[in-house]
């Protein structure tokens, strides 16, 4: 089959699918909506994918530039005459390609755009409803943000959930001198952006409660984003700099050892789909501290592969890794519980083939008209 696949930005987890889509037998045309002020993937675009130029891709996605891009999109789809457009997020490329008359369309949900655009106004609420509505197959990473795409209007019957999962050769335990928890320090670590979503700023609330106590406890953080000023506020004006290593953006090859150094890992996101971060910890068999957001509780279960905390709450957050501090005898239990959780849900090689399936279902119900209705 032709297929476009249309999606926000060119990011580690658009280069996961495009890796495993130039292995199958389609042939793959990428189209990028836009180009983010902050890149977050460098590797080259894997072979056999055709970079497709268009009138998007160039600069941040604007509303204003939606007719120009819809009409330049119904052109390459004319041009290209695909057997199947995969497009998401919902509300920006999916919403696109149902306005450029494409069909069949597989829309695919980012996880963000269910949990957070879509409540942004009434605006969000009606692109999300029409979008959805007019897609002919509806895909996600969690239960959750199904559900929710039910709710605008995706028919149940033709929607597939499978988790994204990571590469578990790449990301596996590896020795240690000693067992997690009985280093003399203690190591938190957390990869999420800083940005409003991922709730860093609720870890460095938590670790500056904690460190008045703790004197042993350390604080590895990745990335960087536009709440960097705030958050380094926040461990600055307590002091505590000095027990944080803020080691910038790492890319995919150079991020296992971090997991591996860690005692324990945190994502204090707000919002999520089946975070991608939380399974390679899990693969890394490191026991996980999440928020206890839907996507979240989907994969940890208190006690046995991690634990939760409230939402968006320093104090209770800073409580549980209190609690896990006294109990570090019992880690080693669920270190290994946390790489079976990978084995048996995160398998990306095995989940991938769910999207395959998808693309085969689709194309034997549809209709044998590729390209854009309307064009």
């Amino acid at each position: 089959m032709k297929i476009i696949y249309f999606s926000l930005d060119y990011t580690p987890h658009d280069h996961r699918f495009l890796s495993a889509l130039a292995e199958s037998e389609h042939e793959i045309f990428y189209v990028r909506l836009q180009r983010a002020l902050r890149q977050t993937e460098n590797r080259p675009l894997p072979p056999k994918i055709h970079l497709v130029q268009w009138a998007g891709g160039k600069k941040p996605f604007a509303w204003r530039d939606l007719p120009r891009l819809v009409w330049d999109f119904r052109r390459l789809a004319r041009e290209i005459q695909p057997d199947l457009v995969h497009a998401g997020p919902v509300q920006t490329c999916a919403f696109i390609a149902v306005l450029a008359g494409c069909s069949p369309i597989l829309c695919m949900s980012w996880g963000f755009d269910l949990m957070k655009d879509v409540e942004r106004g009434r605006w969000w609420q009606f692109v999300t409803r029409y979008t959805l509505k007019r897609c002919d197959y509806f895909t996600s990473d969690a239960r959750v943000t199904r559900d929710k795409a039910i709710a605008y209007g995706m028919d149940p019957q033709k929607t597939v959930v499978f988790p994204w999962g990571v590469d578990l050769e790449r990301f596996t335990p590896a020795p240690r001198e000693k067992p997690v928890g009985q280093n003399e320090r203690f190591t938190l670590f957390c990869n999420r952006s800083w940005e409003p979503n991922y709730g860093v700023d609720v870890l460095a609330r938590a670790f500056v409660l904690l460190t008045r106590q703790q004197p042993d406890l350390d604080l590895v953080l990745l990335a960087g984003g536009s709440e960097g000023p705030r958050i380094r506020q926040i461990l600055e004006s307590a002091g505590v700099l000095e027990r944080v290593t803020f080691a910038g953006q790492v890319s995919q090859a150079d991020l296992p050892p971090y997991y591996r150094v860690a005692d324990l890992y945190i994502s204090p996101s707000h919002v999520d789909g089946s975070s991608v971060s939380l399974m390679e910890a899990l693969a890394c068999g490191l026991p996980c501290l999440v928020s206890d957001i839907p996507a979240n509780q989907e994969w940890i279960t208190e006690g046995k592969n991690g634990w939760l905390f409230p939402d968006g709450d320093a104090g209770k957050l800073a409580e549980k890794i209190q609690t896990v501090l006294e109990n570090r005898s019992s880690l080693a239990e669920l270190c290994r519980q946390a790489r079976q959780t990978a084995q048996e849900k995160a398998n990306w090689p095995q989940n991938v083939q769910k999207l395959l399936q998808t693309y085969t279902l689709i194309q034997s119900s549809s209709a044998k008209t590729p390209g854009a209705k309307n064009a």
